[in-house]
């Protein structure tokens, strides 16, 4: 799941029979759940607003996820045919 450049993971809990999810790629913890997808969805989206708004009234810069892309560039010298 995606929303404003944060990524969700989740995972379904068959005995409890609901979706739990956390934000990956943070320090701080951002949590959601839902027994049903449209709750999930309106569950992740909400907790990035309330991270988004507790960051605002500390008048913290909120963390971003790391997205694990990694760029290098090669002189083509070095390029195998």
């Amino acid at each position: 799941m995606k929303y404003k450049g944060y990524i969700g993971h989740v995972e379904y809990d068959d005995e409890a029979k609901i979706f739990h999810g956390e934000v990956i790629g943070l320090k701080d913890i951002i949590t959601f759940q839902g027994s049903s997808v449209e709750e999930l969805e309106k569950a992740f989206k909400d907790s990035v607003e309330d991270y988004l708004a507790w960051c605002k009234k500390r008048k913290e810069k909120p963390e971003k996820t790391f997205s694990g892309t990694f760029n290098l560039r090669i002189p083509p010298d070095l390029l195998l045919d």
